[in-house]
């Protein structure tokens, strides 16, 4: 189950990092609302990715 949620998180991650980094270059799909908001959300995503990384890494 724990690897399973790290599998998780690291999807979530790259979900997240995908639209807000598409969102700062494109104004897809937010209009470019905030930029502030772009950057503190892509930094949020990177950080949960390196979190469930290393928590998959500890797991195998």
């Amino acid at each position: 189950m724990p690897k399973a949620l790290s599998i998780i998180g690291l999807t979530v991650s790259a979900l997240v990092l995908l639209i807000f980094s598409l969102d700062m270059a494109l104004g897809i799909p937010f209009q470019s609302a905030s930029s502030t908001m772009d950057v503190g959300f892509i930094i949020c995503s990177l950080v949960l990715g390196y979190l469930s990384w290393s928590t998959m890494r500890e797991l195998a």
